[in-house]
């Protein structure tokens, strides 16, 4: 069998004309994303949030005004004292607790393995400070992990949920348990 080149084909402009009219609704939305593009990264570049939509009720969620913290503790009893006080004090409106997590860790100068418990915390991100403050007074571990991210987006509903919960949290004074 000889191997050969694949034939070229021109196409006429006619032809290229009913090609690209047949083409177009498919790559149309494809080119439409493509030009949203440049507006997105220039909201990154400076830093800025996007604009974000306004709730059913009229009241528009602040990007990162709740935050979500999360906590090792060494079992669950600890993590249950801690996530119930935290929310009878109103520093959290919700503690998840994750159980049977693997955490592998360096401490003083040597690898690490230990069977934990994640405590995902919800709260009000001005809250973050009084809530480190008290996971530090209760906490069993010499050095508590807290950890706080702020949330950019979610369901409005449930962001002011936390906000509303947790609006007549004390101030950062917290008693330890």
């Amino acid at each position: 069998m000889r191997r050969g080149r694949a034939p070229a084909f021109l196409l006429g402009g006619g032809a290229a004309l009913l090609l690209s009219l047949f083409w177009m609704p498919i790559l149309l939305p494809a080119a439409s994303r493509l030009l949203l593009l440049p507006r997105a990264l220039l909201s990154m570049a400076s830093g800025s949030p996007p604009a974000q939509p306004s709730s059913a009720s009229g009241s528009a969620y602040v990007p990162g005004s709740v935050s979500a913290a999360f906590v090792t503790c060494p079992n669950e009893k600890v993590a249950k004292e801690i996530a119930r006080a935290m929310v009878e004090k109103r520093l959290a409106a919700c503690v998840n607790l994750v159980p049977q997590i693997t955490s592998i860790y360096e401490w003083k100068g040597e690898i690490e393995e230990d069977s934990e418990v994640l405590m995902m915390i919800k709260t009000q991100s001005s809250l973050v400070p009084a809530l480190t403050d008290f996971v530090r007074s209760v906490h069993p571990y010499e050095v508590a992990e807290v950890i706080a991210l702020p949330v950019e987006q979610g369901n409005p509903p449930y962001l002011q949920w936390v906000r509303q919960v947790t609006e007549s949290a004390p101030d950062s004074s917290t008693a330890p348990l």
